[in-house]
């Protein structure tokens, strides 16, 4: 009667299925199986299959009870043996997504002056190593600095060393290895920050007489906070419970949590305590999330 369409009970239906379907998806493939690592944590390690105690209790005798103990994380607290995996691990994460936010910035920054079509060109390279096999690439970088390797053969044969260098094993193939892997995702949203800039508030502040580098502190830099944030936290997330890269390319020294909680699940065979270290990672992991959301509704507000 005064002009307003109500929705039909199709397109209600149509917009439940819409928005609920990301719901559904949570629910089944990330709560659902949080909810059984975090039951398992709760639970005793035995000799049997499955390798843990039961969360409830239905005897007749004992009737229903449930059993669940803090054993596991109580034990992560008394061992410095996770403790030194957990700094260690948040240690490398940092320092490569520092590196990463270094090498990437100017690349990005680059990229988004390039003008067209060198400048999709320039993203492609950037997306290139992801049609090829992490593992192969990782392989490959063994391949590299192994003592007969391309680098070491390359420094032999220009004199600038006597003896092959050893590089395999060490924290530093750890770092090129996460850096080199993990770089794009902090070229991307930089790029995607950097893209957006208007170059007339650069040459306007020069013509106003600010030096290049107030112009990248007061315009370039502030704008580009947000694609820092995504970056760092595309880079640093993945990094802290990387496995692969310290296992190929990290020494016996090179301890990281990821590595840690295999050993739990595959060489003690000890799940409860390997769910306890996942659940502690997961909040650690999340922590960064939650003040980065934190700090965008100040931002917002």
């Amino acid at each position: 009667m005064n002009g307003i369409v109500h929705p039909g009970r199709g397109d209600r239906l149509w917009r439940g299925i819409i928005i609920g379907t990301p719901y559904v998806w949570l629910l089944l493939f990330f709560l659902a199986p949080f909810a059984i690592v975090l039951k398992i944590s709760f639970a005793d390690p035995i000799v049997a299959q499955p390798p843990f105690t039961p969360f409830f209790d239905w005897s007749a005798s004992a009737g229903q009870r449930i059993l669940a103990t803090l054993d596991n994380y109580r034990f992560l607290l008394e061992d410095n043996l996770y403790l030194v995996s957990y700094l260690n691990s948040i240690k490398i994460a940092l320092v490569s997504t520092a590196l990463c936010l270094l090498l990437g910035f100017p690349m990005a920054y680059a990229i988004a002056r390039t003008p067209q079509p060198w400048r999709n060109l320039l993203l492609l390279l950037v997306i290139l190593p992801f049609w090829t096999s992490f593992l192969l690439r990782i392989y490959a970088l063994m391949v590299m600095m192994g003592q007969h390797g391309l680098v070491n053969d390359l420094l032999l044969s220009l004199g600038v060393i006597d003896q092959p260098l050893a590089m395999l094993y060490t924290n530093g193939a750890v770092y090129l290895g996460i850096v080199y892997s993990y770089l794009p995702f902090m070229i991307l949203p930089l790029y995607a920050s950097l893209e957006k800039l208007d170059h007339d508030v650069h040459e306007a502040a020069a013509d106003l007489g600010a030096k290049p580098t107030q112009v990248f502190f007061d315009i370039t830099l502030p704008m580009a906070v947000p694609g820092i944030i995504a970056g760092s936290l595309l880079v640093f997330i993945p990094a802290l419970g990387e496995y692969v890269i310290p296992a190929l390319l990290g020494g016996l020294d090179t301890l990281m949590i990821g590595h840690t909680l295999y050993d739990e699940f595959f060489v003690n065979r000890d799940w409860p305590l390997a769910c306890a270290v996942a659940i502690l990672l997961l909040l650690i992991l999340i922590l960064p999330i939650v003040l980065f959301q934190h700090f965008q509704q100040e931002a917002d507000a």
